[in-house]
Protein backbone atom coordinates (compact mmCIF):
# COMPACT_ATOMS: atom_id res chain seq x y z
CA UNK A 1 0.00 0.00 0.00
CA UNK A 2 2.80 2.42 0.82
CA UNK A 3 6.38 2.84 -0.40
CA UNK A 4 8.76 4.77 1.82
CA UNK A 5 11.93 6.36 0.53
CA UNK A 6 14.95 5.69 2.71
CA UNK A 7 16.23 9.23 2.19
CA UNK A 8 12.98 10.65 3.59
CA UNK A 9 13.01 8.53 6.74
CA UNK A 10 13.76 11.64 8.76
CA UNK A 11 12.95 12.39 12.38
CA UNK A 12 9.84 14.54 12.55
CA UNK A 13 8.75 13.73 9.00
CA UNK A 14 6.17 11.22 7.76
CA UNK A 15 5.67 10.41 4.10
CA UNK A 16 4.57 7.80 1.62
CA UNK A 17 4.38 7.08 -2.08
CA UNK A 18 1.13 5.13 -2.04
CA UNK A 19 0.43 2.32 -4.49
CA UNK A 20 -2.99 1.46 -5.89
CA UNK A 21 -3.44 -1.24 -3.23
CA UNK A 22 -5.38 -1.06 0.03
CA UNK A 23 -8.47 0.90 -0.96
CA UNK A 24 -12.18 0.36 -1.57
CA UNK A 25 -12.67 1.49 -5.18
CA UNK A 26 -13.72 -1.03 -7.82
CA UNK A 27 -13.15 -1.83 -11.49
CA UNK A 28 -10.65 0.34 -13.34
CA UNK A 29 -10.25 2.40 -10.15
CA UNK A 30 -9.34 -0.57 -7.95
CA UNK A 31 -8.46 0.01 -5.29
CA UNK A 32 -6.76 3.01 -3.64
CA UNK A 33 -7.88 5.69 -6.09
CA UNK A 34 -7.36 9.07 -4.41
CA UNK A 35 -8.38 11.30 -7.32
CA UNK A 36 -11.32 13.55 -6.50
CA UNK A 37 -11.29 14.60 -10.14
CA UNK A 38 -11.73 11.07 -11.45
CA UNK A 39 -15.05 9.54 -12.41
CA UNK A 40 -14.99 7.27 -9.37
CA UNK A 41 -17.61 7.35 -6.62
CA UNK A 42 -16.73 10.33 -4.42
CA UNK A 43 -17.62 8.42 -1.26
CA UNK A 44 -15.11 5.69 -2.16
CA UNK A 45 -12.40 8.21 -2.98
CA UNK A 46 -13.07 9.96 0.32
CA UNK A 47 -12.65 6.68 2.18
CA UNK A 48 -9.42 5.97 0.31
CA UNK A 49 -8.04 9.35 1.25
CA UNK A 50 -9.07 8.80 4.87
CA UNK A 51 -7.02 5.60 4.85
CA UNK A 52 -4.00 7.50 3.53
CA UNK A 53 -4.44 10.14 6.21
CA UNK A 54 -4.67 7.47 8.91
CA UNK A 55 -1.59 5.69 7.60
CA UNK A 56 0.39 8.92 7.78
CA UNK A 57 -0.98 9.69 11.24
CA UNK A 58 -1.97 13.26 10.43
CA UNK A 59 -5.00 15.43 11.18
CA UNK A 60 -5.49 16.61 7.59
CA UNK A 61 -4.60 15.66 4.02
CA UNK A 62 -4.61 18.44 1.41
CA UNK A 63 -4.14 18.14 -2.35
CA UNK A 64 -4.58 20.63 -5.16
CA UNK A 65 -6.50 20.89 -8.41
CA UNK A 66 -3.54 20.19 -10.66
CA UNK A 67 -3.23 22.12 -13.92
CA UNK A 68 0.28 21.23 -15.19
CA UNK A 69 1.65 24.61 -14.18
CA UNK A 70 4.20 25.99 -11.74
CA UNK A 71 2.05 27.69 -9.10
CA UNK A 72 2.65 26.67 -5.48
CA UNK A 73 0.36 26.94 -2.44
CA UNK A 74 1.42 27.33 1.16
CA UNK A 75 -0.67 24.92 3.23
CA UNK A 76 -1.37 25.72 6.87
CA UNK A 77 -4.40 23.49 7.37
CA UNK A 78 -7.48 22.02 5.65
CA UNK A 79 -8.81 23.99 2.66
CA UNK A 80 -12.46 24.29 1.65
CA UNK A 81 -11.54 24.39 -2.02
CA UNK A 82 -8.62 22.75 -3.77
CA UNK A 83 -6.19 25.42 -4.98
CA UNK A 84 -5.24 25.29 -8.66
CA UNK A 85 -1.59 24.49 -8.12
CA UNK A 86 0.97 21.81 -8.93
CA UNK A 87 3.18 22.43 -5.94
CA UNK A 88 2.48 22.63 -2.22
CA UNK A 89 4.66 23.51 0.76
CA UNK A 90 4.04 23.48 4.49
CA UNK A 91 5.65 24.22 7.84
CA UNK A 92 2.55 23.16 9.80
CA UNK A 93 2.86 19.90 11.77
CA UNK A 94 0.09 17.34 11.33
CA UNK A 95 -0.98 18.50 7.86
CA UNK A 96 -0.04 16.28 4.92
CA UNK A 97 0.34 17.72 1.44
CA UNK A 98 -0.45 15.27 -1.34
CA UNK A 99 0.26 15.03 -5.05
CA UNK A 100 -1.86 12.97 -7.45
CA UNK A 101 -0.27 11.20 -10.40
CA UNK A 102 -0.79 8.44 -12.95
CA UNK A 103 2.50 8.61 -14.93
CA UNK A 104 3.66 12.15 -14.11
CA UNK A 105 6.43 12.56 -11.58
CA UNK A 106 5.56 13.02 -7.89
CA UNK A 107 8.40 14.74 -6.02
CA UNK A 108 8.47 14.96 -2.23
CA UNK A 109 10.79 17.40 -0.46
CA UNK A 110 11.93 17.88 3.12
CA UNK A 111 14.29 20.22 4.93
CA UNK A 112 14.49 18.51 8.30
CA UNK A 113 16.55 21.29 9.86
CA UNK A 114 14.14 24.09 8.89
CA UNK A 115 11.08 21.89 9.43
CA UNK A 116 9.62 22.58 5.99
CA UNK A 117 8.20 20.04 3.53
CA UNK A 118 7.06 20.25 -0.06
CA UNK A 119 5.49 18.23 -2.85
CA UNK A 120 5.00 18.79 -6.56
CA UNK A 121 3.35 17.19 -9.57
CA UNK A 122 5.71 17.21 -12.56
CA UNK A 123 4.47 16.03 -15.92
CA UNK A 124 6.47 16.98 -18.99
CA UNK A 125 4.97 20.47 -19.12
CA UNK A 126 5.49 21.26 -15.45
CA UNK A 127 8.97 19.77 -15.57
CA UNK A 128 9.91 21.97 -18.51
CA UNK A 129 8.39 25.12 -17.00
CA UNK A 130 10.15 24.48 -13.68
CA UNK A 131 7.60 23.36 -11.09
CA UNK A 132 10.40 21.76 -9.09
CA UNK A 133 12.19 25.12 -8.98
CA UNK A 134 9.12 27.07 -7.85
CA UNK A 135 8.36 24.51 -5.16
CA UNK A 136 11.87 24.79 -3.74
CA UNK A 137 11.68 28.59 -3.87
CA UNK A 138 8.41 28.46 -1.91
CA UNK A 139 10.09 26.24 0.68
CA UNK A 140 12.92 28.75 0.96
CA UNK A 141 10.44 31.51 1.71
CA UNK A 142 9.40 29.41 4.71
CA UNK A 143 12.99 29.17 5.90
CA UNK A 144 14.36 26.14 4.04
CA UNK A 145 17.74 26.09 2.35
CA UNK A 146 18.07 24.17 -0.88
CA UNK A 147 21.41 22.64 0.16
CA UNK A 148 19.59 21.07 3.13
CA UNK A 149 16.65 19.76 1.13
CA UNK A 150 16.12 16.08 0.36
CA UNK A 151 14.07 15.51 -2.81
CA UNK A 152 12.78 12.11 -3.90
CA UNK A 153 11.07 11.27 -7.19
CA UNK A 154 8.41 8.62 -6.80
CA UNK A 155 6.76 6.24 -9.29
CA UNK A 156 6.86 7.82 -12.76
CA UNK A 157 6.49 6.54 -16.31
CA UNK A 158 9.87 5.31 -17.51
CA UNK A 159 11.69 6.14 -20.72
CA UNK A 160 10.99 2.63 -22.00
CA UNK A 161 7.25 3.34 -21.98
CA UNK A 162 7.07 7.05 -22.80
CA UNK A 163 6.98 7.53 -26.57
CA UNK A 164 6.46 11.10 -27.80
CA UNK A 165 5.70 12.65 -31.17
CA UNK A 166 8.04 14.42 -33.60
CA UNK A 167 7.14 17.90 -32.32
CA UNK A 168 7.89 17.07 -28.69
CA UNK A 169 11.68 17.46 -28.27
CA UNK A 170 11.80 20.97 -29.79
CA UNK A 171 10.51 22.79 -26.70
CA UNK A 172 13.09 21.12 -24.47
CA UNK A 173 15.98 21.65 -26.87
CA UNK A 174 14.98 25.27 -27.40
CA UNK A 175 15.16 25.81 -23.63
CA UNK A 176 18.45 23.93 -23.36
CA UNK A 177 20.39 22.47 -26.28
CA UNK A 178 21.78 19.81 -23.94
CA UNK A 179 18.26 18.39 -23.54
CA UNK A 180 18.84 16.12 -26.53
CA UNK A 181 20.22 13.54 -24.10
CA UNK A 182 16.70 12.89 -22.77
CA UNK A 183 15.40 11.71 -26.16
CA UNK A 184 16.16 8.49 -28.01
CA UNK A 185 14.64 7.61 -31.41
CA UNK A 186 11.86 5.05 -31.11
CA UNK A 187 10.87 2.36 -33.59
CA UNK A 188 8.16 4.66 -34.95
CA UNK A 189 9.40 7.12 -37.55
CA UNK A 190 10.21 10.60 -36.18
CA UNK A 191 9.12 9.60 -32.67
CA UNK A 192 11.23 9.47 -29.54
CA UNK A 193 11.37 7.86 -26.13
CA UNK A 194 11.50 10.58 -23.46
CA UNK A 195 13.32 10.11 -20.15
CA UNK A 196 11.16 12.20 -17.80
CA UNK A 197 12.68 10.76 -14.58
CA UNK A 198 16.23 11.60 -15.66
CA UNK A 199 15.17 15.09 -16.72
CA UNK A 200 13.59 15.76 -13.33
CA UNK A 201 16.52 14.38 -11.34
CA UNK A 202 19.03 16.39 -13.38
CA UNK A 203 16.99 19.59 -13.00
CA UNK A 204 16.78 19.15 -9.24
CA UNK A 205 20.53 18.57 -8.99
CA UNK A 206 21.27 21.59 -11.19
CA UNK A 207 19.11 23.72 -8.89
CA UNK A 208 21.41 22.94 -5.99
CA UNK A 209 19.26 20.49 -4.00
CA UNK A 210 21.30 18.82 -1.28
CA UNK A 211 20.21 15.24 -1.95
CA UNK A 212 18.21 13.96 -4.91
CA UNK A 213 16.96 10.39 -5.27
CA UNK A 214 14.77 8.46 -7.70
CA UNK A 215 12.84 5.37 -6.62
CA UNK A 216 13.17 4.04 -10.17
CA UNK A 217 9.62 2.68 -10.36
CA UNK A 218 7.59 2.77 -13.58
CA UNK A 219 3.85 3.39 -13.34
CA UNK A 220 3.17 1.97 -16.81
CA UNK A 221 5.09 -1.27 -16.36
CA UNK A 222 3.93 -2.19 -12.84
CA UNK A 223 0.17 -2.60 -13.30
CA UNK A 224 -0.40 -4.41 -10.00
CA UNK A 225 1.09 -1.50 -8.09
CA UNK A 226 0.30 1.63 -10.05
CA UNK A 227 -2.33 3.44 -12.08
CA UNK A 228 -1.20 4.72 -15.51
CA UNK A 229 -2.92 7.25 -17.74
CA UNK A 230 -0.98 6.06 -20.78
CA UNK A 231 -1.74 2.40 -20.16
CA UNK A 232 -5.45 3.24 -19.77
CA UNK A 233 -5.31 5.24 -23.01
CA UNK A 234 -3.68 2.38 -24.91
CA UNK A 235 -6.51 0.13 -23.73
CA UNK A 236 -9.20 2.68 -24.61
CA UNK A 237 -10.43 2.72 -21.02
CA UNK A 238 -12.73 5.61 -20.19
CA UNK A 239 -10.87 6.74 -17.08
CA UNK A 240 -8.06 5.83 -14.70
CA UNK A 241 -7.23 5.96 -11.02
CA UNK A 242 -4.86 8.44 -9.39
CA UNK A 243 -2.01 7.56 -7.07
CA UNK A 244 -1.21 9.79 -4.13
CA UNK A 245 2.19 10.72 -2.73
CA UNK A 246 2.18 12.73 0.48
CA UNK A 247 4.47 14.20 3.12
CA UNK A 248 3.97 15.96 6.45
CA UNK A 249 5.72 17.20 9.53
CA UNK A 250 4.75 15.08 12.49
CA UNK A 251 2.71 16.85 15.15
Amino acid sequence: MIIAAEDLRLAGVTHGFFTREGGVSQGIFASLNCGLGSGDDVALVTENRARVQAKLGVSALVSGYQVHGVEVAVVKGPMEERPKVDGMVSATPGVAIGILTADCGPVLFADQKAKVVGACHAGWKGALLGVTDTTVEAMERLGAKRENIVAVLGPTISKANYEVGPEFPAAFIQANSMARVYFTPSVKKDHHMFDLPRFLVDRLKAFGIGLVADLGLCTYAEEDWFFSYRRATHRSEKDYGRLISAIALQA
